[in-house]
């Protein structure tokens, strides 16, 4: 392998961002393992890319992965935990077998990866190691906040694992992608769509609003944003964080802003401003 980086990304299906991330670390000259579900993963005809099936919400099928990567490739370099679901809809009727879902795979998935691959990177005393958050683990928006929710663990988590692995060399990366084309969110409106809502039925087309936004208008292009991450963590020193995409100013500016001034914001926008 020589000096040839070798990077595990999770979350690999075609049209998302973890496919995209594999093809630019790929013509970077690294060895990357595009993971995902086996209905999810496919082939990417590159010679620098090998396809394995992981889901990241099993303990079995993480050490799996992860032990046969280490047989094959004896390291891993660079982890990107970009795997994620998201069930949208209110808080208060979201079925909690959707919310454990989503935070199994969501928070707790980068977590089991971590744990399985900062072993190996501790012998090498180097390694980095990739966390995808997002903007609205910053600033919640209404109708997604079990995702949001997910995603601000995964902020935590990052902060906190970049000062415990900081003495075995290993970096830690916070990306935070603001709005990206991706399948991602057509997935995650259909399952709202589907869903019988019963206290919020007069809501059911404003929780929408959310997914389409970010879908709207002049979204940045998942191959551009890719290339901006893996530049910056192909880096000598990797930053945190990296925040980037269609409307990530907006959201920083959101962070800043009193709360009264977001919830007034947030009602207008996504339809909470009267009473039923």
């Amino acid at each position: 392998m020589g000096n040839r980086k070798v990077v595990l990304v999770t979350g690999c299906a075609k049209g998302g961002i973890g496919y995209e991330y594999c093809r630019v670390f790929a013509k970077k000259n690294c060895y990357v393992f595009a993971t995902d579900i086996s209905s999810r993963i496919c082939d990417m005809s590159s010679n620098n890319i090998e396809t394995l099936v992981l889901d990241v919400s099993s303990d079995e099928g993480v050490a799996s992965a992860v032990d046969a990567i280490m047989s094959k490739r004896g390291r891993i370099d660079v982890l990107v935990n970009n795997a994620g679901i998201g069930n949208g809809g209110p808080l208060a009727e979201l079925p909690l077998d959707a919310v454990r879902k989503s935070w199994e795979v969501n928070t707790l998935g980068p977590l089991r990866l971590v744990q399985q691959v900062v072993p190996h990177m501790v012998l090498c005393r180097r390694g980095t190691i990739v966390n995808v958050g997002s903007v609205v683990g910053r600033v919640p928006i209404p109708w997604a906040g079990n995702y949001c929710s997910s995603k601000a663990a995964v902020h935590a988590m990052s902060h906190i694992l970049r000062l415990e692995l900081r003495p075995f060399g290993i970096n830690v990366v916070l990306v935070q992608p603001a709005a990206i084309t991706s399948n991602f969110v057509s997935d995650s409106l259909e399952k709202l769509v589907k869903r019988d809502w019963k206290l919020y039925k007069e809501f059911k087309e404003v929780m929408a609003e959310p997914g389409r936004a970010s879908q709207s208008g002049k979204t940045s292009d998942a191959g551009v944003f890719a290339r901006h991450v893996v530049e910056k963590v192909l880096s000598p020193r990797p930053p945190k964080e990296i925040i980037f995409g269609h409307m990530a100013l907006l959201f920083f500016i959101l962070s800043w802003c009193p709360l009264w001034l977001r919830d007034l914001l947030f009602s207008l926008r996504f339809g909470l401003n009267r009473r039923i």
